[in-house]
């Protein structure tokens, strides 16, 4: 009997139906020598702290660094997935061959190795399902030529490095940060990746709120009314400006040059998710993890490959089954198709390439069409295609004229004109024209990128001519770097922190990128639900919370996207087999066992108050406040001693000047209202605060069982018995009222314990009447099940 596994019920149908196996039974399917079991995700996880050792149940920085000896694994807690596992356990230990047909990825081969581990047949032999799309021809194909499991080991390696070393630096750290610095029972929550991209948005939201505008002026010439620009660039000073702009008016313009040349577009290359999900985001708006959402919904549905790829590219036995897909395609996409010729088509190297493919190839259509789509699915699915389509159409040709011109000032040289500047003052302009837009067409509907030039046909210069020009200066201002949005940022985390436009370096830095393509969406997600970022409209901002957060991490590795990014490169080597994930994870551990260390470092200079934010002289104390020592000068920067009932010591004001905030929170009166806030100080010199979260969600509460969705305990609230996991985006929750009806502690525990709480009386409806209910947990949900029994 040969076992199969897949990660969720939908592909295990998939191939159920591929295989012609028709027998369903409970938990899996029946037939042809085949058994089809199924996962939901990670049914087996990582052991909590107290389950090696009791004492690390109890957050203590004695403790820190909490590392076990050795990792252990244990069943999801909720009770469907105990009842899935106990059906995979019994059909794995019956088994002749095991055949892993989870996703064909790093995360995919970790749920897989876990649940063979937890059920004890690790040795076992096995074999992989390798596939990239969920067609039937796919899948055929995949069972025709299925892999040795243990080819394998690598990338399963990889994913348990990631997933020990997430557990360790992201436990350790939160622990460490919160017993440091949190308040009213507040939980500062820190993760290997999703921290340095936190610092990435912190520092670009600092660069924003530091930037001060300066004024410039830019000459300009209009000359057969086309504009030509001075090609000395900006002046800082208007007078500078004027000075040329006089020492020019009424002298005519000369054409010096004109010069062409043709430039050469190639099609752009295929998507992988993370370019799929910024032209998403800059197209339509959608998230990342909008876009991966419909992604995947397309992949399971079969209509697209594989998504959670980081390669751009297909392998050269791909290239016969083009003109099959796009004949196939004709039918949707007849009009965008129809230039081609299918029998000679363009195959490049620039698309088929197997150096540039690793797991999966880039995303492309199938050949199982969709009957209908709606929404931001159809969007994605559309942009795919045409993506794909848009790799056999000829590259678009542009004529590019470059015109230089020059007007000679009356004055002798050195005589009048600015230092360092030559006899004739010199212009230039540029124009674009399209002579064929090749694959372009394709995209013709689509509003321009902001980056794209507008195209300007320039009338037809001929060098040496001359004649009247009209000069004049424009003002402007300087602009302050633009905060990141979905697209921004997810291209700044492909590349571990480092702009870059050029493509062959951009691959090259991909090996190093913060977070896999399957992860960045979720990174971003976390940081929100977690608040601290939050979205305007399309940019990402970062919060209060998450400034201070990094405010208080003294330990810079912690924050480096440089460093996450090195992580990401050896554990793609480890996958390759070409790092020792042992050293791997000693490395970690070293880096670990040195964040408590980093942490008792000043987070501000004890010696110094600090600068002051309006003129940046230093603050000086006085008797009644602490101000500028450049008062004399004018500077009316003061901070008094009390500020909203707070007595303001020494410390505070180093900690306000230095950090813009305090590091602890204080009893703040206001009106009759008294509560715990941090004093704030922005760089306008005004003083502020910041309510302390309060503590419904604190860390020290007991637990009354644990989360039947994730690995997070269920804890008493205000006003619910909810996740410890909320801010990992967990939405368990039971309301303490339900229908008028209090729900208590014991109802709560039996609901999560079995499921249900047996006939309830006293629900009341909107209009009072009362009724009887039993109330169920149906995957996570609080569901009224009004034929319930005691």
């Amino acid at each position: 009997m040969k076992v199969i596994l897949t990660e969720k019920p939908s592909v295990a149908r998939d191939i159920a139906k591929c295989l012609n196996i028709t027998n369903k039974r409970d938990g899996y399917f029946e037939g042809n020598g085949y058994q089809i079991t199924w996962a939901f995700g990670h049914l087996v996880e990582l052991k909590e702290p107290d389950e090696y050792d009791k004492s690390w149940k109890r957050w203590s920085l004695e403790s820190l660094p909490i590392i076990p000896e050795q990792f252990g694994l244990k069943a999801r807690g909720d009770a469907s997935a105990q009842k899935q596992l106990n059906t995979i356990k019994h059909l794995f230990k019956a088994a002749d061959e095991i055949i892993c047909a989870t996703d064909a990825g790093r995360e995919g081969e970790l749920i897989f190795r876990y649940i063979l581990s937890w059920t004890g047949c690790v040795q076992k032999p096995f074999k992989r399902l390798w596939i990239s799309s969920l067609t039937d021809d796919a899948i055929r194909k995949g069972f025709a030529g299925l892999q040795e499991g243990h080819a394998y080991d690598g990338l399963y390696r990889a994913a348990k490095c990631r997933s020990e070393s997430d557990w360790i630096v992201g436990l350790n750290a939160t622990r460490l940060y919160t017993l440091k610095f949190g308040q009213q029972g507040g939980l500062w929550t820190i993760g290997r990746v999703q921290t340095p991209v936190l610092a990435l948005i912190v520092q670009k939201d600092s660069d924003i709120s530091s930037f001060i505008p300066k004024d410039f002026w830019e000459l300009h010439t209009l000359y057969r009314d086309t504009d030509f620009q001075y090609v000395g660039g900006r002046f800082d000073h208007k007078a500078d400006a004027e000075t040329l702009l006089s020492q020019i008016s009424g002298r005519d313009f000369r054409i010096t040059e004109v010069k062409g040349k043709k430039e050469t577009l190639s099609p752009p290359l295929l998507y992988d998710l993370t370019d799929l999900q910024k032209d998403m985001s800059i197209r339509y708006g959608l998230t990342a993890d909008q876009t991966l959402s419909c992604a995947q919904q397309l992949y399971e549905k079969k209509h697209v490959t594989y998504p959670r790829t980081d390669s751009r590219c297909l392998t050269n036995d791909m290239k016969p089954g083009m003109k099959p897909l796009l004949t196939k395609l004709r039918a949707k996409f007849e009009q965008q198709i129809e230039p081609l010729n299918l029998d000679k088509l363009t195959l490049s190297s620039r698309i088929f390439n197997d150096a540039k493919v690793t797991d999966h190839h880039a995303i492309i259509p199938t050949t199982a069409l969709p009957g209908s789509l709606s929404g931001h699915e159809a969007k994605v699915y559309e942009a795919i295609v045409q993506r794909f389509i848009a790799a056999f159409y000829p590259p678009c040709i542009k004529q590019i004229t470059t015109v230089l011109g020059d007007v000679c000032p009356p004055l002798p040289l050195g005589e009048g004109l600015l230092k360092g500047q030559s006899p004739t003052v010199k212009f230039k302009t540029t124009g674009t024209i399209i002579e064929s837009p090749g694959w372009q067409a394709l995209y013709k509907n689509d509003a321009p990128s902001p980056s794209d030039k507008t195209l300007k046909i320039l009338p037809n210069f001929v060098q040496g001519e001359t004649g009247p020009q009209q000069p004049s200066i424009n003002q402007g201002k300087t602009t302050p770097p633009k905060p990141y949005n979905e697209a921004s940022l997810l291209s700044i985390m492909e590349s571990a922190g480092k702009t870059c436009d050029d493509e062959q370096l951009k691959e090259a830095l991909k090996e190093k990128g913060l977070g896999t393509p399957a992860t960045r969406a979720s990174i971003i997600e976390v940081l929100i639900k977690r608040n601290y970022i939050q979205r305007q409209k399309k940019n990402l901002l970062s919060t209060e919370s998450g400034r201070h957060l990094i405010s208080i991490i003294a330990d810079d590795r912690l924050k480096s996207a440089a460093m996450t990014g090195e992580w990401e490169a050896k554990l793609k080597k480890i996958e390759h087999n070409a790092y020792d994930p042992d050293r791997f994870m000693a490395e970690i551990i070293q880096f670990t066992q040195k964040i408590k260390d980093q942490s008792d470092k000043p987070l501000y200079d004890q010696n110094r108050l600090g600068d002051c934010p309006l003129c940046g002289h230093p603050v000086i104390e006085g008797r009644k406040g602490y101000g500028c020592s450049d008062w004399k000068a004018g500077c009316q920067f003061v901070l008094w001693k009390q500020l909203y009932g707070v007595p303001v010591t020494r410390d505070m004001v180093c900690q306000l000047l230095q950090n813009t905030r305090t590091l602890h929170s204080y009893a703040i009166k206001l009106n009759d209202d008294v509560f715990n806030a941090q004093l704030t100080l922005n760089k306008q010199g005004e003083t502020g605060y910041v309510k302390a979260e309060s503590g419904p969600r604190s860390v020290v509460k007991e637990a009354i069982a644990d989360c039947p969705l994730c690995n997070g305990k269920i804890i008493e609230t205000v006003k619910a018995y909810s996740c410890s996991e909320w801010r990992n985006g967990c939405k368990m929750t039971i309301w303490k009222t339900v229908a008028h009806k209090k729900i208590t502690v014991a109802m709560a525990k039996k609901l999560l314990g079995k499921g249900e709480t047996g006939l309830l009386k006293g629900f009341k409806s909107g209009k009072g009447t009362e009724f009887e209910a039993n109330l169920k947990l149906v995957d996570g949900k609080v569901e009224m099940d009004f034929g319930g029994r005691e």
